[in-house]
């Protein structure tokens, strides 16, 4: 390069960071130590979209007329070149800012004529919400994988254990019999229902920002939908402005992958109930325990602890992304929190959602242990009372009154719910309704039955067996539907990159078959 070269370029550095016009003076220390660093340690996470944005700006711009075509392919071929070299031998300087600034002024000290096109018709902010709309889609898009492999782990779980009496649980107290296999159901519903979330997300995350210039358009004669197809986005985001200043967009994310990860935390929070001593309903796999370093006989639930201290964190990065919204409405320099701030926290809600599957895969459970406590306690109760409504034709709250007072008196002369006598409930009928019942031992014998308690609840929704089944396989159809949505997504996305990657490549090679005239003639004119 010659030293004109290096100079021009030079002066093109510093007007990336608007130095040279308005400004005469750089970034000071204090600023660069803190938002210029921020901004610069977002690089690695808006890069590959920049990538994208930026060769198709310059596309489309040739395309329009408005770039003159021997200085777009130069600009072009340094964007392929600029793609190829890593961050690690290109990392931003916070001094220039953000990673828009920092791509330019590396691209102005390769060809500093070419690199000033590159903000022609557009803002920064306009590249670097593109780019953060191409980070997040590609997350949502990760993120619904994982929802998907880990409601289908709980879906065959459930399946597994469709004949596995157990206590239901209300306030950790045992509420009712049921299965294993329709609690873990419980759970998948809430993740097929933060699948829809995820979906309706990702399509209004993947409407295309670009083109737009300012905030009430631009004079050059930009093709939006042109661009946005070659993006991968599914349409556009119509309004200059709304384009630029979407404060909904964070905060609709956030909140998508905050009710995901609260599904998950409840989950959470009774296998860890579960696994203590007292409950001992289950084990957790090696896998995804800790021990202690100073009791050891330990073994520490810590990948159900991490789980639910993601979902607490999020919880917080929620607040943080409706708090960024709170500006005058063409001030988003609050922006910048959330650029690395939501794509991390899709990650991290990816990785762990992906965790929580893993541990229901490797779960073992104590079937039998299960079943003896659905026998041995007072589940059965609500049944008892039903039955007395159908036998004796009392109404069900006299019946539920009668029930309870029967409950406590066996309780407190220490009879076992098998072992509750016609006499003792006809004492507490007397008591209460001022006549026994006279409900022979057979019917109480059934009614204290889990297992008969189980097979009546028939209705759909229900813990019957047949019951469950049906839940499993709509369950699975709702899940191969979300991963076919997915799947055909992603298609897409690939389909989109193969076509801007010709359609650049096509760029590089027709400038380098005619060097020295413009191809008006060719496809892309």
């Amino acid at each position: 390069m010659s030293d004109r070269g290096r100079e021009l370029g030079r002066e093109r550095q510093l007007e990336a960071v608007g130095l040279g016009g308005r400004l005469l003076e750089g970034p000071g220390a204090e600023l660069v130590a803190s938002a210029g660093r921020l901004e610069a340690a977002d690089a690695p996470i808006l890069d590959p979209g920049l990538n994208a944005a930026d060769i198709g700006h310059a596309i489309v711009l040739l395309e329009a007329g408005v770039l003159p075509r021997e200085i777009g392919s130069r600009l072009v071929r340094e964007l392929l070149a600029l793609r190829q070299v890593p961050l690690t031998a290109r990392p931003a300087d916070p001094r220039l800012g953000d990673a828009f600034a920092n791509r330019e002024a590396w691209l102005a000290e390769r060809d500093a004529e070419a690199a000033g096109w590159l903000c022609a018709g557009r803002a920064r902010r306009e590249g670097t919400t593109t780019a953060y709309h191409i980070a997040v889609r590609d997350r949502l898009l990760a993120f619904a994988e994982a929802l998907i492999g880990t409601g289908s782990t709980l879906v065959g779980l459930a399946e597994s254990h469709i004949q596995t009496l157990m206590p239901d649980y209300t306030y950790l107290q045992q509420a009712q019999p049921t299965t294993l296999g329709h609690y873990l159901l419980g759970f998948a519903y809430p993740v097929l229902r933060d699948l829809d979330r995820v979906g309706a997300c990702y399509g209004r995350t993947n409407m295309s920002p670009a083109g737009v210039g300012g905030v009430n358009g631009t004079r050059w004669p930009i093709d939006r939908d042109r661009l946005a197809a070659l993006l991968g986005f599914d349409g556009l985001t119509t309004h200059a402005r709304d384009a630029m200043w979407q404060a909904d967009q964070p905060l609709e994310v956030m909140s998508v992958v905050t009710a995901a990860l609260l599904n998950l935390d409840r989950l959470a929070e009774d296998l860890q109930v579960w696994v203590t001593s007292e409950f001992d309903l289950i084990e957790l796999s090696e896998r995804h325990v800790r021990g202690s370093m100073v009791m050891p006989q330990k073994k520490n639930p810590y990948a159900l602890a991490f789980v639910r201290g993601v979902a607490s964190a999020t919880i917080g990065r929620l607040a943080g992304a409706a708090t960024l919204g709170r500006t005058p409405s063409g001030q988003m320099d609050n922006r910048i929190f959330a650029y690395g701030e939501v794509p991390r926290a899709l990650d991290l809600a990816t990785e762990t959602t992906r965790l929580m599957g893993a541990v229901l895969g490797g779960l073992t459970v104590n079937r039998e242990l299960m079943a003896r406590r659905a026998h041995e306690g007072w589940a059965q109760a609500t049944d008892l009372a039903e039955a007395v409504v159908v036998e004796t034709g009392l109404d069900y709250r006299a019946a539920h009154r009668v029930v309870g007072r029967a409950v406590r008196l066996a309780k407190e002369r220490g009879v076992s719910p098998a072992a509750l006598s016609p006499a003792l409930l006809d004492e507490a009928a007397s008591e209460l309704v001022g006549r026994p019942l006279g409900l022979e031992r057979r019917a109480i014998s059934e009614a204290m039955d889990p297992a008969r308690g189980v097979a009546a609840r028939r209705v759909p929704g229900g813990a019957a067996p047949a019951a469950v089944r049906d839940m499993v396989a709509e369950c699975r159809a709702r899940l191969a539907a979300a991963r076919g949505w997915g799947e055909e997504a992603a298609a897409r996305l690939r389909a989109a990159a193969a076509a801007l990657e010709a359609c650049a490549q096509q760029v590089v090679a027709a400038a380098t078959a005619t060097p020295t005239r413009e191809a008006s003639g060719s496809s892309i004119s």
